[in-house]
């Protein structure tokens, strides 16, 4: 049995692209179906015809009262319930751990993660891969509590203790931000340059000094993770044969 090279893209702004992981998934042979919900485009009923869906962050919180935003949410019943490998970065992530019931929300002293965080993987988290990053990419004013029947498998040691999470096998839960380019990081500094100034934030400079020392292991973690989330409906498949 043959499965959908297609994976589902949802961004939440105009400017938004799939950054690092939209181009390793093109060289690995998927197809990109992009979709901004932001500027009216629907999603799909069903994913018989995708792969998987991620996604990804965006402006604001969750919790506005935001149409677009309400959309996706009610939509992520689609893959839960088909059972479709789900990636959800940031807000993305955001959004699983709501409709999965858990609370989103600011860290209680108003701090924000802008920059890079040092993290340290669970015993789940271990057990998946070895090759966790030391610090990841972090642009969030908010944080996710893992919802009940989810795994909690990266943990914080910056301002917010939840990084990673997945829930019944086939859907992730990312705070962090691992598609982020160097073209992007120049683009989030520049646009949103009044980020920088939130309590808690990193300096600009210290973003780009970081990225050199610690974004080769998270585009090492990311090899593994993308190769593992891609092979979950063989994966199921086999598990319930």
């Amino acid at each position: 049995m043959s499965h959908p090279r297609n994976i589902l893209i949802v961004l939440h702004q105009p400017t938004s692209s799939p950054g690092r992981i939209g181009l390793w998934l093109r060289q690995r042979g998927f197809d990109l179906d992009i979709r901004y919900p932001v500027l009216g485009d629907a999603l799909p009923s069903t994913l018989a015809e995708h792969r998987g869906v991620i996604v990804y962050g965006g402006p604001g919180s969750v919790n506005d009262d935001c149409e677009h935003y309400r959309a996706v949410l009610d939509w992520l019943d689609v893959p839960l319930r088909e059972n479709k490998p789900y990636i959800g970065i940031c807000l993305g992530g955001q959004m699983l751990a709501k409709v999965l019931g858990a609370r989103v929300a600011p860290h209680p002293q108003g701090l924000w993660e802008v920059g890079y965080y040092p993290v340290r993987p669970t015993a789940a988290g271990r057990a998946l891969w070895d090759c966790w990053p030391e610090k990841v990419f972090q642009w969030h004013a908010e944080g996710f509590d893992i919802p009940a029947g989810a795994e909690l498998l990266l943990e914080g040691c910056g301002h917010f203790p939840h990084q990673a999470f997945r829930y019944a096998g086939h859907a992730f839960g990312l705070q962090f931000h691992p598609e982020v380019t160097t073209a992007m990081l120049h683009a989030w500094t520049v646009r949103a340059a009044d980020k920088l100034d939130m309590p808690g934030a990193r300096p600009r400079r210290s973003l780009f000094e970081d990225r050199m020392i610690y974004d080769p292991p998270v585009a090492c973690w990311l090899d593994s993770f993308l190769d593992h989330w891609l092979m979950l409906p063989e994966k199921m498949r086999e598990a319930a044969e």
